[in-house]
């Protein structure tokens, strides 16, 4: 018969839910174990494929370590502020609350369908005032302590979307990552928070951290330090001047020209008249590149002279000063030094538009001139023409020139990051409101923590339509207030945070979510924090993962934490695709896994999902293998059931079957710690066809040895199809419920074999392979070989010539030459 799925998995949930199986004691002596799950946007009608091959995963990896016997929190929540619920709704011609309300119970009902252990106890949505009161409440504690600004700055715009967005959801090509729009650079007021405070200590603690080597890098690639040296250059016949950055200060004697972003506001200021109008329009020219192309290496050097002079601090040179859109305003200082000998974009550059050539580094194997370079060199070398310092290795040079630009007071040694401080002010609707009132008479004033939650207006008549501005200034009932200092008539911020704000502290709130006079319980975070394992896609390491690590450094110096990093080990799960492209509704490719639930079953698809790639990997996604993976399940469901046998009393222990028994124990265990269920998988399934073969056996077979080998192995398939061993284990006579039931142990000694094969041999072919004791000398196996009913045949009216035992890795031979 084929296993009653709908049947089971229904009783079982029931079962679970009614008797509280997967509610976590928060007071347990055993050690913590805390899992976590990036937790999803409801911004769908449902959960897809990546959903499943995320959480499906994840679940068996939490049942295992509870049972492994761990006290175990694997917590629940959505992500629900933010662009993709926002959207959803506007296609959809919904209220954002009426959408996010709408799917989160469609999302709830299918998290429950997986069968997964979470704890509904420690649920959360960031869109509920009783959570976003506290990511209001974190916003003003960075904001009192010099960790959150206000600011005019260029910063990553999105047109389609009408809002701000962060440079971690701005793709390689410049693209935003929600909508796929060519970001544009604008100046706005944003609040930021102080990421860049936290620079070195993000990059210094990720030795602190178990994180995947790809993601050390990517992080560390992210924040980008660069060691150099400040320098000042000043404008001729003006009181201006400007720093530059470089990595290279040996080679500052080379510098014949400087060029500026032309965003930036010194050059309105330094060019002259003449150059205006080749400078205005050039810098129209290029407001439609995106930061992408022009930082492109292959794309054909641009600029405009400002007719403005600088003077180079260390020869007194007076060098050209240009603009070029290969210098970005948000990068460095916006302003860089060319060494055009040294610098290849630089030389490009001044081949192009006639500028000098200065060598000021050789090689150290041969002669190098202004005369004969051909191309920019950018190796180390000797230092040449470079007054006192030439000869000087270029190495030694670095610190020897800083040094110099020390004394005259006209640079400095520094240290310069890439990463930039995190603007999260959006214009738009759905998010967290920022508790800030603007007073005429006392200027920006944070919302009193009494007031909090500053609560989002409902009003379903609020145009909530992206324009370019926050809808929120245009509801009069919410922007018109009092300030909190003088009682006087005031206004509102208009704008809503960023989402990532929501999900940068999520983690801290979990531990207990129904705290009303404080965001979390310090005592309770030192049991329980860090996150044991984090679990999500590689996409947020450079966003998510980076904001979570800055807010609890942040509030571990401030005194609410005791801990500095908030995830120990990332698990970073792959993509399931279809036809090698990623699925997608406009693709019309995407894979719906309530069809293969409804015809196979939760459990039937958690054990395929987990089967088919490498979850680390991910990979194709194929339906031809999960009639297979169905098979399998119904032939234990058969097996199981139709076999059930009494013990006697009496245990005979099969040596081959409990080998391949402790075997599968061992590799199942290593293997799911790993997140390596594909292997774990096909384990079991070896293990099961032994189980099969064995039952078969009616000279092998023993009912006790059976019974414990079947409970053993229902035991280890517990965690991947959870709804179907729970009824597996019932049947074999047991109490429920199995999740509370120790995972097995292997036995070493098990592991060694004590039979071996020998392979037997005449004249080269082999002819019998004869079983015997692992401790036996060559004269016993012999002894055996000569025997063997087979040999005999082949040594009948034959002339043994020789007798060759070999012993290799592999197992011992026998090789019989006969005549």
């Amino acid at each position: 018969m084929a296993y009653p799925f709908k049947e089971i998995e229904k009783k079982w949930r029931k079962y679970w839910e009614e008797n509280n199986i997967f509610s976590t004691d928060m007071n347990s002596d055993k050690p913590k174990y805390y899992n976590l799950c990036m937790f999803p946007y409801p911004s769908g009608d449902k959960l897809h494929l990546g959903h499943w091959f995320n959480y499906g995963p994840f679940d068996t990896h939490s049942r295992f370590m509870k049972m492994r016997g761990h006290n175990v929190l694997s917590p629940v929540g959505y992500d629900s502020f933010g662009l993709p619920t926002e959207n959803f709704s506007l296609k959809n011609n919904m209220h954002p609350a009426e959408a996010t309300e709408l799917n989160i119970k469609k999302f709830t009902e299918q998290y429950k369908g997986i069968g997964g252990m979470y704890d509904w106890d420690h649920y959360l949505v960031t869109s509920d005032p009783s959570y976003y009161k506290w990511t209001q409440w974190l916003f003003l504690t960075l904001y009192k302590n010099d960790l959150a600004y206000q600011s005019d700055g260029l910063i990553n715009y999105c047109p389609e979307c009408a809002t701000v967005v962060a440079n971690s959801e701005v793709f390689a090509d410049g693209a935003h990552e929600r909508c796929g729009t060519i970001i544009e650079k604008k100046s706005i007021k944003s609040w930021y928070f102080k990421t860049t405070k936290y620079a070195q200590r993000l990059l210094d603690d990720l030795d602190k951290t178990d994180y995947p080597d790809n993601t050390r890098l990517m992080q560390t690639n992210w924040i980008g330090r660069s060691e150099g040296a400040i320098i000042n250059f000043k404008v001729v016949d003006t009181d201006k001047n400007f720093d530059v950055f470089t990595t290279r200060p040996d080679t500052l004697y080379g510098a014949t020209y400087c060029t500026l972003a032309p965003e930036a506001p010194l050059v309105m200021e330094i060019v002259t008249d003449d150059q205006k109008e080749e400078v205005l329009n050039y810098i129209e020219s290029i407001k439609a590149l995106s930061e992408i192309d022009r930082q492109s290496t292959v794309r054909e050097k641009t600029g405009a002279f400002t007719g403005a002079y600088a003077v180079n601090p260390v020869n007194g040179d007076k060098i050209p000063v240009w603009i070029s859109d290969y210098v970005l305003l948000s990068y460095g200082t916006g302003a860089v030094m060319a060494v055009p000998a040294h610098d290849t974009r630089d030389f490009e550059f001044a081949t192009k538009f006639k500028i000098p050539i200065k060598v000021v580094i050789k090689p150290f194997d041969k002669e190098l001139n202004d005369e004969n370079i051909t191309e920019a060199f950018t190796d180390d070398g000797i230092m040449v023409n470079s007054a006192e310092f030439t000869g000087v290795k270029s190495k030694e040079g670095i610190s020897k020139v800083i040094e110099k630009l020390t004394t005259d007071k006209t640079g400095k040694k520094h240290i310069s990051y890439k990463l930039r401080d995190w603007s999260i002010s959006r214009q738009r609707y759905w998010g967290v409101p920022i508790p800030i009132i603007y007073c005429d008479d006392c200027g920006t004033v944070p919302v009193p923590e009494e007031d909090l939650p500053v609560l989002l207006p409902m009003d379903k008549d609020i145009d909530i339509k992206p324009k370019g501005h926050a809808p929120l200034s245009l509801v009069d009932s919410y922007m018109n207030t009092t300030c909190p200092k003088c009682g006087k008539p005031a206004k509102r911020d208009a704008e809503t945070m960023d989402t990532f704000v929501c999900s940068s502290w999520y983690y801290l709130r979990y531990i207990n979510t129904k705290l009303d006079d404080k965001p979390f319980d310090k005592d309770q975070l030192d049991k329980w924090m860090p996150v044991d394992t984090y679990i999500g896609g590689t996409e947020h390491v450079n966003g998510h993962m980076i904001y979570s690590r800055f807010i609890t450094k942040a509030l571990n110096d401030l005194g609410f934490l005791t801990f500095d990093e908030p995830f120990h080990k990332v698990v970073h799960q792959g993509m399931i695709t279809r036809d090698g492209g990623k699925m997608s509704k406009s693709k019309g490719n995407v894979v719906s896994p309530d069809e293969y639930v409804n015809q196979y079953g939760t459990d039937v698809f958690r054990l395929y999902m987990m089967f088919m790639t490498n979850f680390r990997d991910g990979g194709d996604w194929s339906e031809d293998g999960i009639a297979g993976v169905d098979r399998f399940m119904n032939r234990i469901w058969r097996l199981v059931y139709e076999n059930k046998f009494d013990n006697t009393g009496n245990k005979v222990v099969d040596a081959d079957l409990n080998y391949r028994l402790h075997y599968t124990i061992k590799e199942v265990t290593t293997s799911v710690e790993d997140f390596q269920f594909n292997t774990s998988i096909a384990r079991l399934m070896e293990l099961f066809n032994e189980i099969t073969a064995y039952s078969k056996d009616s000279k092998r077979f023993n009912p006790d040895f059976y019974n414990d080998v079947v409970e053993k192995f229902i035991t280890m398939l517990s965690p991947f199809t959870p709804h179907v061993a729970e009824e597996l284990w019932e049947i074999i006579g047991n109490e429920p419920s199995l999740h509370n039931v120790p995972w097995p142990k292997y036995d070493e000694n098990a592991l060694v074999k004590q039979i071996q094969t020998i392979t037997v041999q005449v004249n080269g072919k082999v002819k019998a392979n004869i079983e015997a004791p692992i401790d036996i000398d060559d004269e016993e196996i012999k002894t055996i070989v000569f025997d063997n009913d087979k040999i005999k045949d082949q040594m009948e009216g034959k002339q043994l010539i020789k007798t060759i035992v070999i012993n290799a890795k592999s197992g011992k031979m026998v090789n019989l030459v006969l005549r």
